[in-house]
């Protein structure tokens, strides 16, 4: 029998079933802030993820890393903890009820939930809003997008009774755990496609394509043997660093991890920002190499296709000679060097790995004869696009599984769908 539907007034939210309230959330949850102080020794570090609240080790030094932990604040077990802050950054989490007892970063919200409201249902309604982006959307127009704690508790929430809302979400858990069972099944795929793939690269630019090819000691430590008839010769002998400032309008490009050198803006999940000043940006010609000096341990390396202009950080070299074929010396430059680049950055300073001029240039690179080296970046190009291709089709399955997660999470929360007893 189909419910009889009222208008929520929530402009997100659309219809409701009639018996459902809305309600916002100051009258639901209370803001608390309890810093832990003097306490920290007590508590296990917290952090909220794409995967939800996990524990985190105070030692960990990935990302912004502080001091001392005693600014943080206590989270307990099923409250509910937000990042609301630079909300133009679509892909974080935002989001989270914790399962465990600990502290988080001072900048979170933590809201308790009185007897009015089942927390997992609450997670699952903000969980949808984070979702459909309306964290993004609400916030302000500052630098920094964010929304604050008094902010948050304006917001409505539509509320079936508390059993039902307790029927929703044990739904949800459920649903929601298979889903999640069959999208990180599809995701370990794509991570063996993408560790064949560089298997594949690895192989072929330091063992070229004849398996039965006479080795020899490359003398590099971190390569191994080669084919015999190779040769090896330092970076500083075939580039030279040439960076010309911006000659004016050019398009902005960006170096990825994953594509190599690209035109800004060819993707819409590029957040960096262009300075409004781009005198000082290096001016890229196509078949330069680039190379971001503190990223380049992660790969962040490549042979431009592009005209254009890059960051001024980044290091810009041209070819001094025709010993390389250029697309070899791209794929080799991106898989084997890291460990060498990571060795080489000699450490963080301010957060960033930073590789000098001197140790690029410093680094001995392989040298195939020139029609091998076109046909390792033939057979590689070729080899790479059919994974590639499946990989692209595993991402999409991706994507399709989670917009159904998505989907589902909406219908239930907002009672467009109702739980049906089996």
């Amino acid at each position: 029998m189909t419910r009889e539907m009222k208008d929520s007034g929530i402009k997100w939210v659309h219809d409701i079933p009639k018996s459902w309230n809305v309600t916002r959330g100051k009258y639901l949850f209370v803001n608390k802030k309890e810093v832990v102080g003097a306490k920290v020794d007590e508590f296990e570090r917290l952090a909220l993820t794409l995967n939800g609240v996990i524990k985190r080790s105070k030692d960990d030094s990935d990302g912004l890393q502080p001091d001392k932990f005693d600014t943080y604040q206590i989270l307990r077990k099923n409250e509910l903890v937000f990042k609301l802050i630079d909300l133009q950054n679509i892909s974080t989490s935002r989001v989270g009820l914790s399962p465990y007892v600990g502290i988080v970063s001072p900048a979170y919200i933590i809201l308790k939930a009185n007897k009015k409201v089942h927390p997992q249902f609450a997670e699952k309604y903000y969980l949808m809003m984070w979702m459909n982006q309306i964290f993004n959307i609400l916030g302000d127009a500052g630098v920094r997008s964010s929304l604050n704690a008094k902010e948050l508790l304006e917001l409505p929430l539509p509320l079936p009774p508390l059993i039902g809302q307790r029927k929703i979400a044990e739904y949800l858990d459920k649903k929601c755990s298979e889903i999640d069972s069959i999208s990180q099944d599809v995701q370990k795929q794509v991570e063996v496609l993408e560790e064949y793939k560089r298997s594949a690269i690895i192989e072929a630019v330091t063992h070229g394509l004849n398996p039965s090819a006479p080795m020899k000691d490359s003398g590099i430590r971190y390569i191994g043997k080669i084919p015999a008839h190779w040769n090896t010769d330092k970076l500083k002998y075939h580039l030279k660093r040439n960076e010309p400032r911006n000659p004016g309008n050019k398009q902005v490009l960006s170096l990825y991890r994953e594509y190599g050198v690209i035109p800004k803006d060819s993707r819409d999940d590029n957040h960096n920002v262009t300075s409004e000043d781009t005198s000082k940006y290096k001016y890229v010609t196509p078949g330069d190499f680039v190379i971001n000096k503190m990223k380049a341990w992660q790969g962040s390396v490549g042979i431009s296709g592009y005209e254009g202009i890059i960051s001024p950080a980044y290091f810009v070299y041209k070819f001094s000679d025709s010993i390389f074929v250029k697309k070899y010396f791209h794929y080799l430059l991106r898989s084997c060097y890291k460990d060498e680049f990571r060795r080489l950055s000699g450490g963080i300073r301010e957060g960033q790995w930073d590789l000098s001029p001197e140790g690029l240039e410093n680094t001995v690179l392989l040298i195939p004869p020139q029609e091998e080296q076109k046909e390792i970046a033939n057979y590689l190009d070729k080899k790479c696009s059919e994974i590639d291709s499946v990989i692209a089709d595993k991402k999409a399955q991706l994507e399709t599984i989670e917009k159904y997660k998505k989907s589902l999470i909406y219908e239930y929360v907002t009672g467009k769908k109702e739980v049906i007893n089996e």
